[in-house]
């Protein structure tokens, strides 16, 4: 369960990433969404203070 919050913040990044650089236009606020889940999920695990 630990290693999830962590593959879902790395598939949050990569898809910012992905759509921020391929279809930036196209988009628009919804790859803004996901970065802000990304850094709640990353908050998330450094105010809970579990280590990997």
């Amino acid at each position: 369960m630990k290693d999830l919050v962590w593959l879902i913040i790395v598939v949050l990044l990569l898809g910012w990433l992905v759509g921020y650089f391929g279809f930036r236009e196209a988009v628009g606020s919804f790859i803004h969404i996901l970065l802000i889940l990304a850094v709640i999920g990353i908050l998330y695990r450094l105010a809970t203070g579990k280590k990997l």
